[in-house]
């Protein structure tokens, strides 16, 4: 569903009220309570106490639908798949901050030894070269 948001919003925003919010969900505003209730759908609140839903609690709360309707899993596997769901969400964005981090130390580290390896003084370094002949000469038995 596409919806324009105004200016300093996005979808996360909660500002539908229970009764938008059933309508666009296509559920009863009470089974709406009860998904909250259950921790499904956990929409904003004002400082009165009312529930305040965002679009992505309005597309949570389709999935909700869709998950029990057409593909039979009751409410507690609804709750579980939602949960890994947002877990695989949080491990995804984990790991590509790591990349990042491990792509930034990299190149600090590639940068640090090229410093390096351009102080390295390029001047000759005298060496003597000399050669002595040993002669190995085993001694008596004893």
């Amino acid at each position: 569903m596409s919806f324009p948001f105004p200016p300093g919003t996005d979808e996360d925003t909660p500002f539908f009220v229970i009764s938008v919010a059933a309508q666009l969900s296509g559920l009863h505003a009470q089974t709406l309570r009860s998904y909250d209730r259950m921790g499904l759908v956990s929409p904003g609140r004002t400082s009165g106490g009312g529930r305040r839903y965002s679009m992505r609690d309005i597309v949570l709360l389709r999935e909700v639908q869709r998950l029990s309707q057409e593909e039979g899993v009751n409410l507690a596997g609804v709750k579980r798949i939602i949960e890994l769901e947002n877990e695989v969400g949080a491990l995804r964005a984990r790991v590509h901050q790591l990349t990042e981090e491990l792509a930034s130390a990299m190149a600090a580290a590639e940068q640090a030894a090229a410093s390096v390896h351009a102080s390295y003084r390029r001047d000759l370094v005298p060496v003597r070269h000399e050669t002595a002949l040993v002669v190995w000469r085993p001694g008596p038995k004893r």
